[in-house]
């Protein structure tokens, strides 16, 4: 299988080759040149696999240029037992008299948070790609973070033998636990810069070094080559739709749903490559009703699948969900690529337009063909501060504010359609990495104030009963590695300084 870019590059990729350089020579984002489908028969197969063998089977779809042997062994050291538990990605029903919800537990990993379920095993992707390539060069992973793929990236990259991995983050666009995870990082390998500014600015800052073909001459001659581990890299992306694959498998296996039963899936998103990963599931054969796009007070997401405009042009808020916290969300670039029959010169002239004018309108075709699938709704944070201590007292189960903005999405769609499908719900972290917010909701309106994180992390755990991560235990006690802040309009020196000096 070939990729190619959404914005219509000349040339052909193979998966390795899109792997390692990341984003397109044009800017634009690698998709494969046609989606592979499941048969039903490999899906009752899977049903006799664990989540590693499910991984394995998705990505061979894709990346075709690996066995499935190699990919067998990329899997099953990404998702050990050691990392995760005997259970990788569990699929828990919420309540034993309700057999409509479903929680999808992405957050077993080392991090806390879904992001591991990819960045586990990019690394494994990203240097089997660098060997059929023939890439000599040392890769410099290069991403922007709104909080848990930073860590995750560092996390899966850290020491690896001709690697560096910087990771920019936002100036108190993070959650205490989050800033404090990437920031005790060690490795030596690793690099972690706050910037003043968002998300946006971080993300618009890498995108445009990514863009810069004579920066990238001038690494490529001081023996660098720059990719990312941002879910604008396929590599991140692909293992994304195992996870959707699986929780369709396991309803089977758990004889919840009868074969072809179409389910919803849920998912709380921002940059908008997690729900991008269960649409591509559907395409590939997996009964899909309606994929629930839920977004927090930065709604432009939500506003764009209401009315197909698309418009950054807007205030910015810091919420308490703030990986979520995102105006330009890049993987909808794919979606539209997909959705107009592969129209690149259309979609290049959507970008165009996002970048220069920070807003564009598809047409009224695009915007019918959208809106048949997917539903957007938005939850502000007296919303999310509500459905967490309501999903609590009516399930026991603790939900992070992310998940809690699906939750709330969902909960209002269900009235207003009477929608009865089974749904399964991203769960894309754990509560302990927000755990503040949690405990105001479970507890009451200001209750974390004056209390410290370590602190607010132990009183969670002796309420819910849950075990506290290794990854967020004694976080206040590491010492702080990564102490640099700049301004977004320095990262590209920076990034010189770096890896040339």
């Amino acid at each position: 299988m070939k990729f190619i870019s959404t914005r219509g590059y000349d040339k052909k990729y193979s998966a390795a080759e899109a792997i390692v350089l990341g984003i397109a020579p044009d800017g634009g984002l690698f998709v494969p040149e046609t989606i592979p489908s499941l048969s039903w028969d490999e899906i009752e197969e899977m049903k006799n696999m664990q989540y590693y063998q499910i991984s394995a089977k998705v990505l061979s779809k894709y990346l075709d240029d690996f066995t499935e042997a190699e990919l067998l062994d990329y899997t099953s050291q990404a998702y050990h037992p050691d990392k995760w538990g005997e259970n990788t990605v569990p699929l828990v029903q919420l309540n034993a008299y309700n057999d409509r919800e479903y929680i999808l537990e992405l957050w077993h990993g080392p991090t806390a948070a879904f992001k591991d379920v990819a960045l586990q095993l990019l690394p494994h992707l990203m240097t089997a790609s660098m060997k059929k390539t023939g890439e000599d060069k040392k890769v410099c992973i290069l991403t922007a973070t709104s909080g848990d793929t930073g860590k995750a990236a560092l996390e899966g990259f850290k020491d690896l033998p001709g690697t560096e991995i910087i990771v920019f983050y936002p100036t108190g666009g993070v959650s205490e636990a989050q800033k404090l995870q990437m920031v005790t990082t060690t490795g030596s390998n690793t690099h972690v810069i706050a910037v003043n500014g968002c998300f946006d600015d971080a993300q618009t800052g890498v995108k445009n070094i990514f863009a810069d073909r004579a920066f990238a001459d001038k690494l490529a001659a001081n023996g660098v080559k720059l990719s990312s581990a941002n879910s604008i890299n396929w590599g991140r992306l692909v293992p994304q739709i195992a996870y959707y694959v699986y929780s369709y498998v396991e309803l089977l296996r758990k004889e919840k749903i009868e074969k072809g039963e179409a389910i919803n899936i849920v998912v709380p998103t921002g940059n908008f490559g997690n729900i991008l990963a269960a649409w591509f599931a559907k395409q590939m054969g997996i009964p899909v009703h309606r994929l629930i796009c839920a977004s927090n007070r930065n709604k432009v997401l939500c506003d764009f699948f209401s009315s197909g405009k698309y418009d950054r042009n807007r205030e910015f808020f810091k919420t308490t969900s703030p990986s979520m916290d995102i105006l330009i969300s890049s993987n909808l670039e794919r979606l539209l690529f997909e959705i107009t029959g592969g129209d690149s010169a259309q979609v290049a002239a959507w970008m165009n337009e996002l970048n220069t004018n920070g807003v564009y309108q598809v047409d009224a075709k695009t915007l019918k063909s959208l809106q048949m699938l997917f539903v957007g709704g938005f939850a502000d944070e007296t919303g999310v501060t509500k459905t967490i201590s309501d999903v609590y007292d009516r399930t026991d189960n603790v939900i992070d504010t992310h998940t809690a903005v699906g939750f709330n999405i969902y909960n209002r769609y269900h009235q207003r359609s009477g929608d009865e499908c089974k749904t399964v719900f991203a769960s894309t972290a754990s509560p302990f990495k927000f755990s503040p917010a949690v405990m105001d909701s479970i507890r009451g309106n200001g209750y974390s104030n004056g209390r410290s994180v370590e602190t607010i992390i132990k009183e969670l755990s002796e309420e819910s009963g849950l075990e506290i991560p290794e990854g967020i235990k004694d976080l206040s006690s590491k010492p702080v590695l990564h102490k640099d802040v700049i301004d977004k309009e320095d990262m590209q020196n920076k990034v010189e300084e770096i890896l040339i000096g």
